[in-house]
C-alpha cells in the first residue's frame, strides 16, 4: 500500500463503527467511512470534542452538525496551502491520501530536467495541479464544475502559484479530450481522478466501470513522444489495483512501453497500527 504519511496539518486520529475522527489543522471532524466496518471503543477525547460531524441518513445523503467550526479555513502540506470548507456529501474539498501521489510525481517532474506539460483531468480543487505546478510543470486543469475550478484557483494563489503556467478550464473531460486530439495537442504527463458516476453538461452519463477503458484509450492519443508518467485514481468499489494495472498495461504499454504499478492508497491511523485504505492508484512510468 502507498501511504500518505508526511502530513503535519492533517491526521486520522481514530476509526470505529463506520466513522473516522480526523484533525484538519486545529479542527476535529467526524465523517463516515465505508471501510471502517470494525467496532472498537471510542476512547479518544476528540470523539466528544469534535467541531463537525457528518451524519449519514438512512435515506441517502446526510447533513453536517457544527460546533465552533468556521465556514472556511486552510491547512498546509509542505509548501502548499489548501482552502477547506465542509459541503454536501461529507467532503471538505481535499483528499489527503492523494499526497502520496503528489510526492511521487513531483519528484519525477523535478528530476526530468526538461519542460513538462501536465494534463489534469477531473481535477477537482487542484491538489494535483498545484503540486505539479510547484514542481515546475505547466498544467492544464480541467473540471466540469466552475465552482471547483474557482476553488482550485484559490488554492494555487494561496500556494504562491497565482502566476504559474496553469490553464484553468471548465469543461466536460471526455469532450475536452476529443477536441485536444483533433487539435493535435499533446502532454508529457496525464493525471486522472474520474468519479464513480456523473453526468456531463449535456446529460451524458459517466459510469466508471463502463466508461473508463474507452476513455483511457482516447486519452492515450494525447501523450507526447517523450512521455513522463500517467496517474489513474479510483475510488470505485470493484476497480481494484489489479484492474487498474491491467487496463493501463493494455492501453499504454504496447504503444509507449514503460512500467505500470498499482496499489491501494491509505492513511495511517494515529491511535492504532492500522492504515485506513482510501481507494487505489495506478502509476505508469516511461523509460526515457
Amino acid at each position: 500500500m502507498w501511504i500518505a504519511e508526511n502530513w503535519k496539518d492533517y491526521e486520522v486520529i481514530d476509526t470505529s463503527s463506520g466513522e473516522k475522527l480526523e484533525r484538519w489543522g486545529k479542527y476535529l471532524l467526524v465523517r463516515p467511512d465505508p471501510q471502517v466496518i470494525w467496532n472498537t471503543p471510542k476512547n479518544h477525547t476528540g470523539w466528544k470534542k469534535k467541531n463537525g460531524h457528518y451524519h449519514r441518513s438512512n435515506k441517502g445523503g446526510g447533513e453536517w452538525e457544527f460546533r465552533n467550526l468556521p465556514e472556511e479555513w486552510t491547512i498546509r502540506y509542505k509548501e502548499l496551502t489548501f482552502h477547506l470548507k465542509p459541503f454536501s456529501f461529507k467532503h471538505t474539498g481535499l483528499f489527503p491520501e492523494q499526497a502520496v501521489n503528489w510526492d511521487w510525481f513531483s519528484e519525477l517532474i523535478i528530476n526530468a530536467d526538461r519542460p513538462v506539460k501536465v494534463l489534469n483531468l477531473f481535477a477537482y480543487t487542484g491538489g494535483a495541479t498545484v503540486s505539479a505546478a510547484k514542481a515546475g510543470a505547466s498544467v492544464t486543469h480541467v473540471d466540469a464544475s466552475k465552482g471547483m475550478v474557482n476553488w482550485a484557483k484559490e488554492n494555487a494563489a494561496s500556494s504562491g502559484l497565482a502566476n504559474a503556467p496553469i490553464r484553468w478550464l471548465v469543461d466536460d473531460c471526455a469532450k475536452f479530450v476529443e477536441r485536444e486530439i483533433r487539435r493535435g495537442n499533446h502532454y508529457d504527463a496525464i493525471i486522472m481522478d474520474p468519479p464513480s458516476y456523473g453526468r456531463g453538461p449535456g446529460g451524458e452519463v459517466w459510469k466508471m466501470e463502463e466508461s473508463i477503458f474507452p476513455f483511457l484509450t482516447r486519452v492515450s492519443e494525447l501523450l507526447s513522444n517523450n512521455p513522463l508518467f500517467v496517474l489513474l485514481n479510483s475510488y470505485t468499489t470493484g476497480l481494484q489495483p489489479a484492474v487498474l494495472s491491467y487496463m493501463m498495461n493494455t492501453v499504454f504499454i504496447p504503444r509507449f512501453g514503460g512500467c505500470v504499478e498499482a496499489e491501494e492508497i491509505g492513511l495511517p491511523v494515529a491511535e492504532s497500527s492500522l492504515v485506513l485504505p482510501c481507494g487505489a492508484s495506478g502509476r505508469l512510468i516511461f523509460q526515457n
